[in-house]
């Protein structure tokens, strides 16, 4: 078995790719029509990231989208991916560790935990982009998350479902599945050990899987 099985959040966790889609989507045409498809390769990316790099706005624009985020997150649906409760119940019953390694920040958290209360006694740990330096595809949170477990990075398995996500814990050396739910099949399948489209039929992975 893995010592440690580390998730993204959104569209890995939760079904929200579809609603960030929309929200990013119109961010980036604001800012940046363009750079058509902005919103999918920002995904993955730390809020300070995209405001300052990926978008480059001036702080007063930054803080005028930060507003519309907090209050598009607060009513946004937090339901989760098919299967992953009874996965993650499985995990939590065979002693296997679990963490889920967000870029999202604190703020968008206690939006999660408000409609979601039973949200972290599902997990031994949940790391946010303040517990990070470099945001995605960097291998830095992954790595950081298996330190909290003791576990070497050949002992966790990674959920990612974005591009960025991907690429971080490939490059973290550890075992990677995607979920098909915000890129195809084919998209990811270069990226990832394996790919499925949500935890409906998974079975527990093993090191030699």
């Amino acid at each position: 078995m893995y010592k440690a099985a580390l998730f993204d959040l959104d569209g890995v966790v939760f079904d929200t790719e579809p609603q960030y889609s929309v929200f990013w989507g119109q961010e980036c045409r604001r800012y940046h029509p363009e750079q058509p498809g902005l919103e999918y390769r920002i995904k993955g990316q730390t809020l300070p990231k995209i405001l300052n790099v990926c978008l480059a706005l001036p702080v007063d624009e930054q803080q005028e989208l930060i507003k519309r985020l907090d209050a598009f997150e607060a009513q946004m649906a937090y339901d989760y991916v098919p299967g992953f409760e009874r996965y993650i119940a499985t995990l939590r019953e065979k002693n296997i560790k679990t963490a889920v390694v967000t870029s999202s920040n604190r703020a968008k958290m206690n939006s999660v935990y408000r409609q979601r209360s039973e949200f972290k006694t599902l997990f031994d740990a949940i790391l946010t982009s303040e517990d990070f330096a470099e945001s995605k595809p960097s291998p830095d949170c992954y790595l950081r998350a298996a330190k909290c477990f003791n576990a070497q990075p050949s002992e966790c398995v990674v959920f990612e479902d974005s591009f960025n996500g991907l690429k971080a814990g490939r490059a973290a050396g550890m075992f990677v599945v995607g979920l098909s739910t915000t890129n195809t099949v084919e998209q990811i399948t270069p990226l990832a050990d394996i790919v499925i489209p949500d935890y409906t039929h998974l079975s527990l992975i093993t090191r030699n899987s």
